[in-house]
């Protein structure tokens, strides 16, 4: 078999793993599994269970050229395998422990990065609750975590390498500066011009539009708002399109003002992402709130609607080196142009969308957030304000007159965004929240919090801090280099539990949190966002355990110091992997706390 090589990974494992069970022509059988458990990795890494063994077998053993087959598996992308034995359970597997240990510390830069990339691509997060938000008293708990949604996902994405654009603009200042107080890096301006005039040309589009009519009193019917300027005919539209996923309650859409100005802006992000990324191909993702979705899914079949005309292809070949034209201007021109000239431009191969473009407009849907026993509404700023006074009377209550101190401030801010973050990314994304203000548990008490998890990071910096100190009072040698530790002195089950449960299939998590079905049928998708805060949570809890049992800094005696070194390095890998998936929620890693 091939020789084994590259960053190990636990589905490049498991792949090779499967496939050596094979015994037909086509796709290996999803039999095996990664153990988790402390208890279970005791004596195994991988299991196939002998349920699944008696369906590929027959019902008879696994032959014995198969297991064979298995222990002298070296593929890229594996671990050297120590061990393959036929037990009750089923077909067990245990790494060679030690070089394992060694291939991934030697590394640990290789494994703070995603398993997969997307360079170039281009993606537009739309956030749907920050528009029309024209003041911070509007924004409600469900318009906060679909703002952290966003947040969280556009960083994800960033680090796999596509171009992300985030919409709407939000300029006003009350918002930005709560945003900013969550470390919310939003834009404040648009990335597009001409706004006003697009909204122009499109009311001029719509005149056009066998879907749309202007509306009118008719005998028995209810009088409109001021603002309606059309009513656009949806389930006629729906109908014919055949498209998939839509609320069967769409009928009459009435367009504003307001939802033209959403729409020119989204056409035109889109425009210019097309015009800059590969193929001219950029996706698009909703992020709404389940409250939202209805009016959002208005918004899409409006944008559909237009899209299917050759206006746009048009607008897209007369971009000049990146610039948009106007919308108003692309109609004028395209009005002026002899119909010879118009059907040749319109001929051009990717002129008209192709059908999987108009379909890579998803809608990521966030579930409600509700507050237990709560006798009125909690908006925004009152949770972020109640959670930042838990936190400061946390620390008073530990640390007392030292949280006085100025630095202090940054460490409450830190742990107020962290608890805030966690309470609204720990869940999936469409599930519900019920949110308890009282609870104790977000101070770093609580093993669950995203204060737990920032205690944990500021121990680790204490822990390097603590033995660099004793390097230069001359009671440790300096670190030697990764490749001349004894990493077979890493005999402690927290220790490995530590590299194969974390350390190992972190870059797979960070993929995982970036996966987006754009391909599926349908409008609605849903994305790991939950993945990140969870792996933090359960690496704290394992890490605390792991920190409180074993003395890593031991007493300062030459035959104590190659277990140190090799403990030290496992504990580098630790904070590397908790800063970078902190780095996804932009949150900076604590010193102190």
């Amino acid at each position: 078999m091939e020789t084994g090589g590259g960053r190990f990974g636990v589905s490049e494992t498991l792949g090779a793993l499967n496939a050596a069970l094979k015994k037909e022509l086509g796709p290996p059988a999803s039999v095996w599994f990664k153990e988790s458990s402390a208890r279970n990795l005791r004596s195994r890494d991988f299991l196939a269970p002998q349920a699944a063994l008696r369906a590929l077998f027959a019902g008879g053993p696994v032959p014995k050229g198969i297991i064979e087959d298995v222990i002298s598996l070296k593929c890229p992308g594996v671990p050297p395998l120590q061990s393959c034995q036929q037990t009750p359970l089923g077909l067990t597997v245990q790494l060679q422990r030690p070089a394992a240990f060694q291939q991934v510390l030697n590394s640990i830069a290789e494994f703070t990065k995603p398993s997969q990339a997307a360079s170039g691509q281009s993606i537009i997060l739309n956030c749907t609750p920050l528009w029309g938000r024209r003041s911070l008293d509007m924004l409600s708990l469900t318009n906060l975590r679909a703002i952290l949604v966003t947040d969280h996902l556009a960083e994800v994405l960033r680090i796999q390498g596509m171009n992300v654009h985030l919409v709407p603009a939000v300029p006003d200042e009350g918002i930005q500066k709560f945003l900013h107080q969550l470390r919310v890096d939003w834009p404040s301006e648009l990335e597009t011009a001409f706004i006003p005039e697009d909204v122009l040309a499109l009311k001029q589009v719509l005149s056009q539009c066998p879907y749309a009519t202007v509306p009118g009193l008719e005998p028995q019917q209810m009088r409109l708002a001021d603002d309606v300027i059309y009513k656009v005919h949806l389930k006629n539209f729906l109908a014919q399109q055949s498209l998939e996923g839509y609320d069967p309650n769409l009928d009459v859409c009435l367009v504003t003002e307001e939802k033209l100005r959403v729409l020119a802006e989204l056409r035109q992000m889109a425009l210019r992402c097309a015009g800059t990324g590969p193929a001219g191909c950029c996706r698009v993702v909703h992020v709404v709130s389940c409250k939202g979705e209805f009016q959002q899914q208005q918004v899409d079949l409006l944008w559909r609607m237009l899209d299917l005309g050759p206006h746009t292809a048009l607008q897209e070949e007369l971009m000049v080196k990146g610039d948009l034209i106007s919308l108003k201007t692309f109609l004028f021109l395209l009005c002026s142009l002899p119909l010879p000239f118009l059907s040749v431009v319109l001929s051009q191969k990717g002129s008209v969308p192709a059908p999987e473009d108009l379909d890579a407009k998803k809608h990521l849907v966030c579930g409600p957030v509700k507050v237990a026993n709560s006798p009125s509404p909690v908006g925004a700023p009152q949770y972020f304000h109640l959670r930042r006074c838990q936190m400061y009377e946390a620390s008073v209550m530990k640390y007392g007159d030292l949280v006085q101190d100025d630095s202090w401030t940054e460490i409450i801010s830190v742990l107020t965004s962290a608890a805030i973050r966690f309470e609204m990314l720990s869940t999936a994304h469409q599930s519900q929240i019920i949110l308890d203000l009282e609870d104790s548990s977000i101070s770093t008490k609580g093993t669950k919090s995203g204060a737990f998890v920032m205690y944990n990071c500021a121990r680790l910096a204490t822990l390097f801090k603590t033995y660099q100190q004793a390097v230069e009072q001359g009671a440790y040698p300096a670190f030697p280099p990764a490749s001349e530790l004894n990493f077979s002195l890493l005999r402690e089950e927290g220790e490995w539990l530590l590299l194969f449960n974390y350390i190992l299939p972190f870059p797979e998590t960070l993929s995982q949190s970036a996966q987006l079905p754009l391909s599926s049928k349908g409008i609605r998708i849903t994305a790991s966002t939950e993945a990140v805060c969870k792996f933090l949570i359960h690496l704290s809890m394992d890490f605390s355990s792991y920190y409180n049992r074993v003395h890593i800094l031991g007493e300062p005696l030459p035959h104590l110091f190659s277990q140190m070194f090799a403990r030290l390095q496992l504990m580098r890998g630790v904070r590397d992997v908790i800063h970078r998936a902190l780095a996804t929620l932009h949150l900076p890693p604590l010193s102190q706390i």
